[in-house]
């Protein structure tokens, strides 16, 4: 999302501190256009349709984002696997080529030393015929040297021509994944300008309204969390996990934007997989594949560098920082903060480090001002 529409949306309101999508389960629930503000102009709907409308927007692009992310890790790899089978198909071409140039010289041999008069013969007429023996025995090793030489080429040339075949399909595979990627990339951009008008349609006082009740939202929402008990008592996080964390810490304040990774910007999942990697784990691009993937752990068992996953596909992601907080790149328009756990309805939590053990000492990551 540009700068120009920040700033025509007003940026202090668009960008409040829990500038989040979800603060209650019945807001969540609501579809845009619904109930007796359905076909209203934004400026004469209720704040509370307004909001739900604006946040089914962002879960589709969101959702939209995520495909697009999956799709363009496919497509590295099968660029990778093209690449490969390149590789591998060169090195076969240059052994048929190889072998031919040695089935070509040892014929050449074997026509230099041989004529049209058979072995026996040549025994025969043979004043030396011990010497006719042993040319004898080199025109058979050259025989059979070359039936090998044959059987190479065979060979060679059948996996040339596999590889050739496996290479054209993981090429078409490749193609394919690269107009799916055009088409989400698309699809996302499309859904942020539909985003771009309407909050541009708004004037900042209704901006306003919006994030205060977004604000009031957020804030129950996380009460009813916390009251749940959900959350039980604090634990330390392992090497790794503080190391994610601090590095989640500080990029605070850097930009969201969809389908990055950092090390300027970043979407949910660029911002916990980029985090994790600089901790030394590799972990899946995507919060979906997190979520798949990744261990699942019990809420209450929660520490520090864990990753919270949210709504029913898995759609969104953040790093558990803890007493309640996530750090996590909300959504475009928006930078890099710290954020009450439930603003998003959480769908559950996945720890990258199962194996690894808590820190016997353990200072959390000074935040800034």
């Amino acid at each position: 999302m540009s700068g120009r529409l920040l700033r025509q949306a007003c940026t202090a309101a668009v960008t409040a501190a829990a500038a989040l999508l979800a603060p209650g389960p019945a807001t969540a629930a609501a579809g845009p256009g619904t109930g007796s503000d359905s076909g209203r102009r934004p400026e004469t709907r209720s704040v509370s349709k307004l909001l739900t409308d604006l946040q089914q927007r962002y879960r589709r692009a969101e959702r939209a984002t995520e495909a697009y992310n999956a799709t363009t890790e496919k497509l590295k790899k099968q660029r990778a696997e093209v690449a490969r089978l390149d590789g591998q198909l060169t090195r076969a071409r240059l052994a048929v080529h190889s072998s031919r140039g040695e089935i070509g010289r040892l014929a050449r041999q074997q026509y230099r030393t041989s004529t049209e008069i058979s072995r026996y013969v040549r025994l025969l007429l043979s004043r030396d015929p011990q010497h006719a023996l042993d040319e004898g025995h080199v025109i058979g090793q050259l025989a059979r040297g070359r039936a090998g030489t044959l059987r190479r080429l065979a060979g060679a040339e059948k996996q040339a021509g596999e590889l050739a075949r496996t290479a054209r399909a993981a090429l078409d595979r490749q193609l394919a994944l690269a107009r799916r990627q055009k088409t989400e990339q698309d699809t996302v951009r499309r859904q942020l300008k539909d985003i771009e008008k309407l909050i541009a349609s708004l004037s900042a006082g209704r901006l306003a309204e919006l994030a205060d009740f977004e604000r009031g939202g957020a804030a129950a929402a996380q009460r009813r969390f916390l009251a749940s008990g959900a959350l039980s008592g604090e634990r330390a996080p392992t090497e790794a996990g503080r190391r994610a964390l601090r590095y989640a810490v500080g990029q605070i304040g850097k930009p969201y934007k969809w389908g990055a990774e950092g090390p300027r910007s970043y979407d949910c999942s660029g911002l916990t997989s980029r985090a994790w990697k600089h901790a030394g784990l590799a972990v899946p691009r995507t919060s979906q594949e997190q979520w798949a993937r990744l261990r699942h752990v019990p809420l209450k068992d929660l520490r520090p560098g864990d990753l919270v996953v949210y709504f029913p596909e898995a759609t969104h992601v953040a790093l558990y920082l803890g007493d309640g907080m996530v750090v996590q790149a909300p959504r475009p328009g928006t930078t890099i903060k710290v954020s009450p756990i439930a603003s998003y309805p959480v769908l559950g939590a996945v720890r990258p480090d199962p194996g690894g053990e808590p820190l016997r000492h353990y200072v959390p990551p000074r935040l800034p001002l």
